[in-house]
């Protein structure tokens, strides 16, 4: 009977340490949020922050990233310089296009596609909260 409760524990203790692993909803969405505050303070000072992910612009898998008016990644980890545009889902489902259509100044909008994990290959639905802050298309997305 002890180790059933046992088991249970540890099994409910690694469901949550696998939770907090991940942002939530509400971080992402918070983090875009100053990510706007930041952008219109100093946009060059703010793409590279968010960029090396710092200042807070980099938590867990949270990161905002943002493409310019051309379409191209002025900000992410990894993809700075390539077309965000032009970016698919691990379904080939246009995300970057999403992205950019429903980007609109001063509104949040949300745009489900399935992208992998860190670190891993298999394609896990993810939400991204995006905005339109003058000619950035900016983004923090986040997995269900």
């Amino acid at each position: 009977m002890v180790s059933a409760f046992a088991a249970a524990a540890v099994t409910l203790g690694s469901s949550a340490a696998f939770a907090a692993a991940q942002g939530s909803a509400a971080e992402a969405k918070s983090m875009l949020q100053k990510a706007v505050v930041a952008l219109k303070a100093d946009k060059a000072k703010a793409l590279s922050q968010f960029t090396k992910g710092e200042n807070g612009f980099r938590d867990r898998d949270l990161y905002p990233f943002c493409g310019g008016a051309d379409g191209t990644f002025t900000a992410h980890p990894t993809l700075t310089g390539k077309s965000m545009k032009d970016l698919k889902g691990s379904d080939g489902e246009p995300v970057g296009t999403r992205l950019y259509d429903s980007a609109k100044e001063g509104e949040i909008s949300e745009v489900e596609y399935v992208w992998p994990k860190p670190g891993a290959s298999a394609p896990s639905p993810k939400v991204s909260y995006v905005t339109k802050v003058g000619d950035q298309v900016c983004a923090v997305g986040y997995y269900k």
